[in-house]
């Protein structure tokens, strides 16, 4: 077992940008970057190892190979991989959207449901986000406000900065505003509901899909009850989220910093700024903003060089 470096899959969602690209140094085809799947099991958009043995393997086949050992006790404890982490830049509005629960997802989708959080990488002055509503509202005026196009009203509009944290816990209404660039750590899942899409149409010339009638059956009609906003870095780390699928952690490197990936979950490393080295099992990796390593279960001690951020993530 050794860090392995991995390759994004890429979304070109027609509200995405050029910063993946243009900042990052991300390498598509597509003409648009929205999204890029930087730690991905998932069918609809799987990473893959850049480095060592398993190089061209994706990350789910490359886990086959290894063995379930390396998701750790945790980790093997999903009945899919558990979690998937993208980096996402939204140039313009991201749709009104909700997800469901596990229990719902699982019985009508075919998939676990969706929670997840959000650490604003960066954003432009006056940039927002809708999270949550403002107020309770009542199933008949969710069903009327959809329809008459008035739903931003009773919405939680936030206006944020650069180090912001949300944790958006399935069934929570929410949308991505323009100008942001987004880290997100979410369940392995991609089911959305979309509410409200202002009026756009997609590649075909069609207004996009909504999803009224399924929002209709998993949204919490509350403002959010999770605390937001800030984060206060102590020591050098700042838990952002804590959850029953997911533990994340913002770590800063100064110098060196050493961390411990034993036998009860595999981590992954997302670099936010500067340039570090990995170093574990005998072996090295370089990372740079945007990059992405996966951290087996049981990997021991691991050794982060140089100066830069990175967001650590674990089950």
């Amino acid at each position: 077992m050794y860090p392995m470096k991995l390759t994004p899959a890429f979304k070109d969602y027609l509200w995405g940008g050029a910063r993946l690209r243009t900042e990052y140094h991300m390498q598509s085809d597509l003409d648009k970057l929205a999204e890029a799947w930087v730690l991905s099991c998932h069918k609809d958009g799987p990473s893959v190892v850049a480095n060592g043995e398993l190089a061209g393997m994706t990350l789910e086949a490359a886990i086959d190979k290894l063995g379930k050992d390396c998701l750790g006790t945790k980790g093997k404890a999903f009945a899919f991989f558990p979690i998937l982490i993208k980096l996402i830049d939204a140039k313009d509005n991201l749709s009104i959207q909700v997800h469901p629960s596990d229990e719902y997802a699982l019985r009508v989708e075919g998939e676990f449901g969706k929670t997840e959080m959000w650490y604003v990488v960066d954003c432009d002055p006056g940039a927002y986000l809708y999270y949550g509503f403002n107020r309770e509202i009542a199933p008949d005026e969710f069903a009327r406000r959809i329809a008459d196009n008035t739903l931003l009203e009773v919405l939680n509009k936030v206006e944020v900065k650069k180090g912001d944290c949300f944790f958006i816990e399935s069934g929570t209404i929410h949308a991505i505003g323009a100008g942001l660039l987004i880290a997100e750590i979410q369940q392995n899942s991609n089911t959305t509901y979309r509410v409200y899409d202002y009026g756009r149409v997609g590649a075909d010339g069609k207004p996009r899909q909504l999803h009224v009638e399924k929002a209709k059956e998993v949204t919490q009609l509350c403002p959010p009850t999770a605390a937001y906003g800030a984060v206060q870095t102590v020591e050098g780390k700042a838990r952002l989220a804590s959850c029953k699928y997911f533990t994340v952690d913002k770590l800063e490197v100064r110098g060196e910093t050493g961390l411990s990936v034993d036998g009860a979950s595999f981590a992954s490393l997302l670099c936010l700024e500067g340039c570090l080295i990995v170093e574990a099992a005998g072996q090295s990796v370089s990372m740079v903003p945007g990059d992405c390593v996966f951290l087996p279960a049981s990997l021991g001690g691991v050794q982060l060089k140089g100066n830069g951020a990175v967001v650590c993530s674990r089950v």
